[in-house]
């Protein structure tokens, strides 16, 4: 199955600046990320995102500019599909495809794509975008998550696949970001 920009929201899980830090290798997924937002804005895809006790973790990193994109939704669930504004900002959207990426890849990005399953929603695990303090752990989630039924794609397939046309005006405009 491939991507829908008019199915599809971006959902981004607690990319908190005390968090990313100790995530191996960060600053590329981090990178990813960022090239999803500007796909979405440019494609409309609508975006939400999650902090995981912002209280005591802090806020989203501030170099993704979140806030022009959504608020955050507070939660404790490691599962984000169990947070009922999470569940409102995704039902109220009415899109069946859920594009996952942040942190930590085998905690509460596995069990929010778990739960997402539950609900027959259509998961895709951006594996390139996705973060874990050890390695070990984030292809183990990949890995399990794949044999749970969610689709593991990368940020480019991603993008290209919301595209789908090498003639419009996104593409000249997300061109830059593809390269």
């Amino acid at each position: 199955m491939l991507l829908d920009p008019d199915r599809a929201v971006l959902m981004l899980i607690d990319l908190q600046d005390s968090l990313v830090p100790a995530m191996h290798t960060s600053e590329r997924e981090l990178d990813n990320v960022s090239r999803l937002l500007t796909g979405a804005e440019t494609l409309g895809v609508p975006v939400v995102a999650t902090e995981q006790n912002p209280d005591r973790l802090g806020g989203t990193v501030a170099s993704l500019d979140l806030r022009k994109h959504c608020t955050p939704v507070p939660k404790q669930d490691f599962d984000a599909s169990r947070n009922a504004d999470v569940c409102a900002a995704l039902s109220g959207l009415n899109r069946g495809q859920v594009v996952l990426a942040g942190l930590e890849a085998h905690v509460c990005v596995l069990q929010t794509a778990a739960g997402l399953l539950n609900y027959e929603a259509e998961v895709f695990v951006v594996a390139d975008a996705v973060m874990s303090r050890r390695p070990e752990n984030r292809t183990l989630a990949l890995r399990r998550l794949s044999q749970a039924g969610a689709q593991i794609v990368g940020t480019e397939m991603v993008l290209f696949e919301w595209l789908g046309r090498a003639d419009t005006l996104a593409f000249r405009t997300l061109l830059p970001v593809i390269k």
